[in-house]
């Protein structure tokens, strides 16, 4: 019995034409803009993981902030 992924299902709801083309190992005439899509969604996947970089960045260094004004205001309250 053969395994049915969910892209397949995707690709056959969307064109049923595409989905057997597919199936009968024919490409798709349009490799180059789907190269490009590819290309696309690996950029954003790149810019999405360093976006998560700079807001973990930005919070240690917000911490760092907080801890060093601490330090400070404790140390006027002390002399």
């Amino acid at each position: 019995m053969r395994t049915i992924r969910a892209s397949e299902i995707g690709s056959f709801i969307y064109c049923q034409r595409a989905w057997w083309y597919q199936r009968q190992g024919i490409e798709s005439s349009n490799q180059a803009e789907l190269s490009m899509g590819s290309e696309m969604h690996a950029q954003h996947g790149r810019q999405v993981f360093v976006a998560g970089l700079l807001r973990v960045a930005g919070v240690a260094l917000l911490l760092i902030t907080l801890a060093l004004a601490a330090a400070g205001i404790t140390s006027l309250l002390l002399q």
